[in-house]
């Protein structure tokens, strides 16, 4: 049963990160710290997000943003090493109090009647380094990427695609640093296995669904989800 009821969250939690680039680790981390422990859920989580990533940048593939893509890499790839490495370390849980706070930052200054900066390529960097970092430091961050990419006017479809090239690119960094330090075993391997089978499915699922939504519907729902990452990540550092 509790297999079965890891394997449903997933597909959940593929199928809210399908239809707006974020927000399963919101739901499957509690999940599978309670089960597993928080050391475990985070190889755990990064091993099963390689194939929800995938599966995401496959469906999207012909509308990938190349230039910005990389543009983020650049310094989400150092960055999201060094946080791993201090991972391994530290308590990273008082950092999420920042994070949300940032989230409801962004989602306020997108609402506020005012002319908007554009960061261009540079803050692609900018969002790239810090995405990496906490990305490294926290086991994810895939709602501040996702702030900095819903900035670009693309498609929905572009928008998954190119924010979950870069989260898989950032996981399978992570995952060699993970392994070096002896964090993922049979243990993590086999649940995460097991959790990206549902990952997959859920990608499909919510591909689905962005195909079919309007634009303003379509932003509505992902700031409305970057407000709920952004208190429960606030919640969490309080409780």
């Amino acid at each position: 049963m509790e297999l079965i009821l890891i394997f449903i969250i997933s597909f959940l939690a593929a199928t809210i990160s399908g239809a707006a680039g974020f927000g399963g680790a919101l739901l499957l981390l509690p999940v599978l710290t309670s089960v597993v422990g928080v050391k475990a859920a985070v190889p755990i989580l990064t091993i099963a997000q390689i194939f929800g990533n995938a599966s995401r940048v496959w469906f999207g593939r012909k509308e990938l943003q190349w230039k910005p893509i990389l543009y983020f890499l650049i310094a989400a790839i150092p960055l999201s090493i060094v946080g791993s490495y201090l991972f391994t370390d530290i308590d990273s849980k008082k950092i999420k109090l920042g994070v949300g706070i940032f989230l409801l930052l962004i989602v306020a200054y997108r609402r506020l009647n005012i002319n908007k900066i554009s960061l261009g390529n540079k803050g692609m960097v900018l969002g790239g380094g810090v995405t990496g970092f906490l990305s490294g430091l926290a086991g994810s961050a895939g709602a501040v990427g996702a702030a900095f990419f819903l900035g670009l006017n693309i498609t929905a479809t572009a928008y998954i695609a190119s924010e979950a090239f870069t989260a898989l690119t950032m996981h399978l960094t992570k995952t060699i640093v993970y392994g070096k330090y002896s964090l993922i075993g049979l243990t993590e391997l086999y649940y995460g296995l097991f959790i990206g089978v549902a990952m997959i499915l859920g990608s499909w699922t919510g591909k689905r669904i962005i195909e079919n939504l309007p634009r303003r519907t379509f932003l509505i729902v992902v700031e409305v989800l970057l407000v709920v990452s952004g208190i429960q990540m606030i919640i969490s550092t309080i409780i």
